[in-house]
């Protein structure tokens, strides 16, 4: 006998996740209320610009172990096609609107992804990494070489001005630019988030983890990479398309070696194992590039530091440690470590002074030293010719990483108290 119900279910929605997603597109509504000057909107740009970027590396990183060093290819050749189109269209050749010249950088980054992912995604692992930095490093020797299409060194530029202004839209401001970066990076989120979901999302995890299991229940495993590799190329396609209209010119360095290096980097301390981790790193690279740059000569150094660091302590990205908070949070543990967090955090900002007034010193004396002995870090002045400065610093750095060691050490015992604690706490839950 069949059975009926008599009543209809909804599956409930997920409200944290909605939370999560409303949050996060009203701090893209407001972030350029808060930060009105012209530096904070092109940074607030530039930040939803990386953050499709770095989503779409994540796409092969972290959701299907397909190291890239050559992502930059797909978002700087998506680059250089859209800002043909935005002339294209600035000249009356192209009928399209500035608003939909980043799907033109989409289609280009597809495009180019449906070549060169035919040959790169054949194979897997250390071989599939080698030939996108081949890849990367061709398109980058190309970009010299055809100036017809690449501009040569001088690069290729246009107007995002053009036509008439729909409802006041002229994209002339910046915080009009920053609102369209922040309506795709809306959107391009939120669909790459849903690709995570999906079935092909789910498939392109197992060949990450057990290739060999996916060939065994019938699945191809480079038709698998291929279909993401294309969906990666799309998405990276879109931030170079945004990328043009925002800067209004693309060089030969967009498709260069260090760009892919940034993508992979800041996607490392992010986080590739999360799918917000990416979103952290886009911030950070931002910071970096424009901030830290302007701080310090040796900003490159410090963040070679900062890789090294967290490949050492935390090979999973601010992300993890995050999530590995937000644990200690739910089972009522986190307030009895955070003696310890200041600990590690004192400590180690005091190794760091210490280390950073001599390697600023020592760059004082490589690129500055016709300026005289003297210069001033962080408010304290120093003076590179003096044994006090060197032995000063020294001290400061020493005295810190001793420091530092003994925090680590209680951290290292509050931990595990801790763990413990969770552990048994989830096994009497489970007995209840």
């Amino acid at each position: 006998m069949a059975l009926t119900k008599t009543h209809y279910e909804f599956k409930p929605y997920n409200v944290a996740r909605w939370v999560i997603w409303s949050l996060f597109a009203l701090l893209l509504v407001v972030s350029p209320m808060v930060f009105i000057s012209n530096l904070s909107i092109t940074m607030l740009t530039q930040m939803g610009i990386a953050m499709i970027a770095c989503l779409s590396y994540n796409m092969l990183l972290g959701q299907g172990g397909m190291l890239s060093f050559g992502h930059a290819v797909y978002t700087g050749l998506g680059s250089y096609l859209a800002m043909h189109a935005l002339n294209a269209a600035s000249s009356g050749g192209l009928n399209i609107p500035v608003t939909l010249i980043p799907l033109v950088g989409g289609v280009g980054g597809m495009l180019f992804a449906v070549l060169f992912g035919y040959v790169t995604t054949r194979k897997s692992g250390t071989t599939f990494a080698m030939i996108t930095m081949g890849v990367g490093e061709l398109v980058f020797a190309m970009s010299l070489m055809f100036s017809e299409f690449f501009g040569g060194e001088a690069g290729v530029s246009g107007n995002r001005v053009m036509g008439e202004a729909f409802m006041g839209i002229t994209y002339g401001p910046p915080v009009q630019v920053y609102y369209l970066t922040a309506a795709y990076t809306l959107v391009c989120v939120a669909l790459m988030y849903a690709f995570t979901r999906t079935p092909l999302g789910r498939i392109l995890n197992a060949v990450r983890d057990n290739p060999e299991r996916v060939e065994f229940i019938g699945y191809n495993t480079q038709h698998v990479r291929y279909l993401s590799f294309i969906i990666a190329g799309f998405f990276a396609g879109i931030a170079g398309g945004l990328a043009s209209v925002n800067f209004e010119i693309v060089t030969a360095e967009v498709v260069g070696a260090g760009r892919s290096g940034a993508y992979l980097l800041f996607t490392f301390l992010g986080g590739a194992t999360f799918f917000f981790g990416p979103l952290i790193g886009a911030v950070l690279m931002v910071l970096a590039f424009v901030l830290l740059s302007e701080f310090t000569k040796a900003w490159l150094l410090y963040l070679g530091l900062v890789f090294l660091f967290m490949v050492m302590f935390a090979p999973g990205g601010i992300a993890s440690l995050i999530m590995m908070n937000l644990r200690l949070a739910a089972f009522g543990r986190l307030r009895q470590m955070w003696v310890a967090y200041v600990g590690l955090a004192v400590t180690a900002l005091m190794a760091l002074a210490g280390a950073a007034a001599m390697i600023e010193m020592v760059y004082h004396l490589q690129l500055n030293a016709a300026l005289g002995p003297e210069l001033k870090f962080a408010g304290v002045h120093l003076n590179a010719d003096s044994l006090n400065s060197w032995f000063g610093s020294a001290f400061v750095m020493l005295t810190g990483l001793g420091l530092f060691e003994l925090a680590r050490r209680q951290y290292v015992h509050d931990w595990d108290e801790t763990q413990v604690f969770i552990e048994k706490e989830i096994k009497r839950r489970e007995a209840l």
